[in-house]
């Protein structure tokens, strides 16, 4: 950001200035004497070195009249957002192709990876984590407001780090188990996978259970093919959690359903922005009184 001028107004007095020195000049006693043409070069370019000086000293003067500042906006942690758990399946079915129309070759989890991220930037008033699953369930990211980091981890995480199966129950309880210390009012969790609960010890009864009992609201996305993914056992999640289910074939559906959740979730919008300005005018100013003493004393010595 570039900088601005508390009272811009103060440069009229620069084009002022420039007129006076133009049109009412300085009128001093004249001497006459023969042969002046030898100093009138001389004379030429030590006058123009003084009016530069001169002009440079006085608009330095003005600049720092005029006051100017950066601003710098902060914006303190809200406390009325929502917590979201970001539940993510890593398994390798993940690595399949043709969920988007214009980029075939791109895979699933790498356009999944595309949207999440651009649902972490419209949070600004929550705090969001992220669980990945495969084989087995694990704790990306805590709860964090920051949500450079989180961005930053979603782009690092790649198919298969959790190993080969889909342990949806687990993860589910994995991803409800970072409310543990929550105190918000509202905790949500979006559980998005593209296959079958293959692996895992937790019996769904349980993570369900753990789910009411933290409040928390689970939204469930199946994506792929028809008959890839378990629509019943993601219904019956949601169902039971106040969230809803969706089925997803494409990658405009999927953009679809976030931008939904979004809007259905939507945190209180809190206006916690302070701006605080930084002012630069004793840098102009010490600088054009250096240069207007420098001014003063070469034209004393006849320069």
């Amino acid at each position: 950001m570039g900088f601005s001028y508390e009272y811009p107004y103060f440069f009229i007095i620069f084009f002022i200035f420039i007129a006076c020195h133009i049109w009412c000049p300085i009128r001093h006693q004249s001497f006459y004497f023969p042969h002046l043409s030898i100093f009138k070069s001389q004379k030429f370019r030590s006058s123009f070195w003084l009016v530069f000086l001169k002009m440079l000293s006085i608009f330095l003067i003005i600049v720092a009249l005029a006051s100017p500042y950066k601003e710098t906006t902060l914006q303190s942690e809200p406390k009325n957002g929502y917590d979201i758990a970001l539940i993510l399946d890593v398994s390798p079915s993940m690595n399949a192709l043709g969920l988007s129309k214009k980029n075939y070759r791109k895979n699933r989890f790498a356009i999944v990876q595309e949207i999440v991220d651009d649902f972490i930037k419209k949070r600004k008033n929550d705090h969001l984590g992220v669980v990945v699953f495969g084989a087995y369930a694990f704790v990306a990211s805590p709860l964090t407001f920051d949500k450079n980091i989180l961005s930053a981890i979603v782009k690092r995480l790649y198919i298969k780090m959790a190993g080969n199966e889909t342990a949806i129950i687990d993860a589910l309880a994995q991803g409800v188990a970072l409310f543990n210390k929550s105190k918000s009012k509202s905790k949500i969790a979006i559980l998005l996978t593209d296959g079958q609960n293959t692996s895992g010890d937790i019996p769904l009864s349980v993570a369900i259970k753990l789910a009411k009992k933290n409040d928390v609201k689970v939204y469930t996305i199946g994506i792929g093919r028809t008959g890839e993914f378990n629509e019943l056992l993601l219904d019956d999640i949601s169902q039971k959690t106040g969230g809803k289910s969706y089925s997803v074939y494409s990658k405009s559906q999927l953009e679809k359903v976030y931008k939904q959740i979004d809007s259905l979730e939507k945190s209180e919008i809190i206006d916690n922005k302070f701006t605080y300005k930084d002012y630069f005018y004793t840098y102009p100013l010490f600088i054009g009184f250096l240069l207007l003493i420098l001014y003063i004393l070469l034209q004393r010595k006849g320069f």
